[in-house]
């Protein structure tokens, strides 16, 4: 465990900053048994962690090559869209006369192409292997939209679902909560603070797409949000309503199916864990 500096900071009644007043604080919140902590990943969990940022970054390298191998395309007059990556797509792509330089490019392209793909096949692969180390992440993944990816990256970066008392702490962990200027009787929320891991919050927006797709109730929520705040405050939305459920879903150790069958309020049986 390590030290959390803004609830130490939080516990002084003078803001007098010295080396001296500083050490004097942190020795009486030790003699007191007050010192905060904070949670602090283990070895193999950083470990984890890095299996999950090495594939997020190679996928994000093989969707720039797919955009300029798109954009190869258009400039030939070939739009298809997904289908360019089809056995077709792909021969219709190499048959293109191009010039010189150009004609590299489109093979220098398609090379990094064939190279990236095995390579995040087998960093996929992996991940659905450790998924199997994790009870937790199995459950998550009984959830319409939420993969091996997403639900081994929750359970990752949450580490213990017991640090947290409601699923407001959750969200506001991730970042997923407006940032809040307030003054007297005037409230002003603004853009979510986009505190916390950026990988996970990008992982909870894509799988909550997902969910919306699968899940009647999440598309008429999505598109109600749409319709009324805009789809990327839509997104975020459904993210967040999505990091409190598998939180929920974790703190009972319910899968999906029993998260059904207890109902939107589940929070509110047997933990003191209160419905957000």
């Amino acid at each position: 465990m390590d030290r959390h500096a803004a609830e130490i900071r939080a516990k002084r009644v003078r803001k007098k900053k010295t080396d001296r007043e500083d050490a004097r604080h942190i020795l009486q919140l030790l003699v007191e048994d007050r010192f905060p902590q904070i949670w602090v990943p283990n070895w193999e969990n950083r470990d984890v962690r890095q299996l999950l940022w090495h594939r997020h970054r190679l996928v994000q390298m093989r969707t720039r090559i797919m955009n300029q191998l798109q954009a190869v395309a258009l400039n030939e007059g070939l739009r298809c869209k997904k289908k360019l990556w089809r056995e077709r797509g792909r021969k219709q792509l190499e048959t293109f006369q191009l010039a010189p330089w150009a004609s590299r490019r489109r093979r220098d392209l398609l090379e990094l192409l064939d190279r990236l793909n095995p390579t995040i096949a087998e960093l996929s692969q992996a991940i659905e292997q450790e998924v199997g180390k994790y009870p937790a992440a199995q459950r998550l993944m009984t959830h319409p939209g939420v993969g091996a990816l997403t639900a081994l990256a929750f359970v990752l970066i949450i580490g213990e679902a017991e640090r947290f008392e409601c699923g407001k702490q959750i969200a506001a962990y991730l970042g997923l909560v407006p940032e809040e200027d307030s003054s007297g009787e005037s409230r002003r929320l603004g853009h979510i603070s986009k505190q916390g891991s950026g990988l996970m919050r990008f992982f909870l927006v894509e799988a909550a797409q997902v969910t919306a797709r699968s899940d009647a109730e999440w598309r008429r929520k999505y598109f109600h949000l749409a319709q009324r705040r805009g789809r990327k405050i839509a997104k975020v939305a459904m993210a967040r309503r999505l990091a409190v459920r598998l939180y929920r879903m974790w703190r009972k150790q319910w899968d999906y199916e029993q998260w059904k069958k207890f109902g939107p309020h589940a929070g509110k049986l047997g933990t003191g864990v209160g419905v957000q």
